[in-house]
């Protein structure tokens, strides 16, 4: 990947045995956002790195960003950051789309020797608060609204009501930005005319000056991401220096994402695939196509058909839109060279049909975690493929399948358990900044071969060929929509929704066919034989609450009156059981 350190590593790996993870890359320093920015032997300053359409503009010309224009924006920025005159080391916040702007100034906190604070633009005012007090931010980057279609989103509003710090506020395309700012927050305008008076001489018509990136120790942070564990809380997981190079070493290994490619995820940088996308593309000397927009019309596919993409990544949400709604229809998607899945449970038919959109190209499911930061299991293109399946550990990583016992089940061996993980994972998380690092992923794991075993969390299934299967997370968390979640979280919300309920339990359930989790309530009512609260009527109550309070993409798909919750003899609920009974109540109703 052409990486340059100023300092190299005196070596690749130190393992410690007060270190589960060992040590990585000891005494190298490197900054990931220049190594986006370098010209090497396969990219130039005129190749371009960023594509972009806004949704409405399907007739017009793509827009195009050269790595010249994106350096010279970057460090535009970057010498603006500098005049808030904020510590290095710093959390910056970005609560906006994902689009030019964000990735111009993701790079440029990166750059400047900050640290990026993640926050998915579809979060209510609570949830961004906790994110910014867990992360001690600073300053946040945002936009007046968001454009849908014809709505417009209020995002701003949002960001004051969190009772963030000082906020840069961008307009969005068409927008008047006649809103009026709180004291201390800054206009995207005002921000950048900062960097005049500093060595920067972007507005001058002599030459641009670089801006000298802040070399980091391997082990510094560049970004803060957030995880729902089994608390309600979010983990708060810090990407040191190297987390970029792995997510860059596995879109080369398994996408196979190289000089020339254009590269399109549909995603936000408050996940962790939104850094993925940044540098998986620019690390590889790669360009990436971003759309303004909704990824489930006509509209994206036109995009993706124009910008000619050659890995499109997907959730299996979105193809499902697109399969219904026939989306794609006369638009020629042939230069998609593969495909790739993450964030949810595929389901074999709509992956054949999206496979059959670009003349049978290969679906690779991609499977790892925020702490991982990347994938720890895969597809690959030099092994045979099964569809919704993974065939192989990520490059890196290790696989073990616990037994009954809790110990592994041998690797030749098909069988089905709470998936662990080998402990030297380069680029994985070492520390949580709201949590004991080493009691979530490794207190109580079985030792194997001397190293000690990583928590991971979901259940796997290995079949008798060698493929695997993911059958959801072996604790109380689900994946909603590509979106991990407590149900904690879920439950929290939903208790408060009807005073008729004295508790709930909430829990995902696989389709029959195969897919993604749909969500499940289970609820205690006060009077279960005399109650008068309509379940169609309590529905609507808690998808409203859920979607205002902690996410507008969440659903409820049905809810189950039960006389009372299974429980342990510590008096913890089973949502494990009920799981398994809401699943064979689906399956007996084919």
């Amino acid at each position: 990947m052409n990486i340059s350190f100023s300092v190299s590593p005196e070596r690749i790996l130190v393992e410690n045995s007060s270190c589960p993870g060992g040590q990585w890359l000891p005494g190298a320093y490197i900054n990931p956002a220049k190594n986006c920015l370098n010209v090497n032997k396969k990219r130039n300053l005129d190749d371009v790195v960023i594509l972009w359409r806004d949704e409405g503009d399907d007739e017009l010309p793509l827009q195009k960003m050269t790595l010249m224009e994106l350096r010279s924006r970057v460090w535009l920025v970057a010498y603006a950051l500098e005049r808030l005159e904020l510590d290095k080391g710093s959390a910056i916040a970005i609560d906006m789309p994902m689009d030019a702007h964000s990735v111009v100034i993701y790079l440029a906190i990166v750059l400047a020797g900050y640290v990026v604070v993640s926050i998915a633009d579809s979060f209510a005012p609570s949830e961004i608060s906790t994110r910014l007090e867990l992360s001690n931010a600073k300053a946040i980057f945002t936009q007046d609204l968001i454009l849908r279609g014809d709505r417009k989103i209020p995002l701003y509003s949002r960001v004051v009501d969190a009772q963030a710090p000082m906020a840069i506020v961008i307009p969005t395309r068409d927008s008047s930005f006649s809103m009026k700012l709180r004291a201390g927050d800054i206009s995207w305008q005002d921000f950048l005319n900062r960097a005049e008076g500093s060595n920067c001489c972007y507005c001058c018509n002599c030459r641009e000056v670089e801006f000298v990136a802040v070399e980091q120790p391997i082990e510094a942070f560049t970004n803060i991401l957030f995880s729902s564990g089994t608390t309600g809380d979010p983990k708060a997981i810090p990407w040191t220096v190297s987390t970029p190079l792995k997510a860059a070493a596995d879109g080369w290994c398994h996408m196979d994402i190289r000089e020339g490619d254009i590269v399109s995820w549909p995603t936000n940088l408050g996940w962790m695939m939104g850094p993925w996308l940044v540098y998986a593309s620019l690390l590889n000397s790669a360009s990436m196509a971003l759309y303004n927009g909704s990824p489930l019309g006509s509209g994206f596919a036109k995009f993706i058909q124009d910008a000619k993409v050659t890995m499109l990544g997907v959730i299996p949400s979105i193809v499902r839109t697109w399969k219904t709604k026939n989306s794609t229809a006369s638009y020629d998607l042939s230069s998609i060279r593969c495909f790739g899945s993450t964030g949810e449970a595929s389901s074999v038919d709509e992956y054949l049909w999206l496979m059959g959109r670009a003349r049978y190209k290969p679906v690779i499911e991609y499977c790892g975690g925020t702490e991982i930061g990347g994938g720890f299991i895969s597809g690959s293109l030099v092994q045979p493929q099964c569809l919704a399946a993974f065939s192989t550990a990520a490059m890196g990583c290790s696989l073990f399948i616990l037994g009954e016992d809790g110990y592994p089940l041998p690797s030749n061996v098909a069988g089905t358990g709470e998936l662990a993980l080998g402990p030297t994972m380069f680029g994985a998380s070492s520390t949580l900044l709201n949590a004991d690092h080493n009691e979530v992923y490794f207190k109580g794991m079985p030792v194997w071969n001397g190293k000690v075993l990583r928590r991971h969390g979901d259940v796997f299934e290995r079949t008798s060929k060698g493929y695997y299967h993911a059958h959801g997370r072996a604790d109380d968390t689900m994946n909603l929509g590509g979106i991990k979640v407590s149900s904690v979280e879920i439950e929290r919300i939903c208790n408060a929704v009807d005073g008729n309920i004295v508790e709930t339990a909430a829990v995902g359930v696989p389709p029959p066919g195969g897919g993604p989790e749909r969500l499940a309530i289970a609820v205690v009512f006060k009077d279960l034989d005399s109650s008068t609260t309509d379940i169609n009527t309590l529905m609507q109550s808690f998808n409203s609450a859920l979607q205002k309070k902690l996410n507008p993409l969440f659903k409820v798909s049905n809810i189950i009156p039960l006389p009372s919750l299974p429980r342990t003899a510590t008096n913890k609920v089973m949502r494990r059981v009920l799981r398994q009974q809401f699943t064979q109540g689906e399956n007996s109703r084919l």
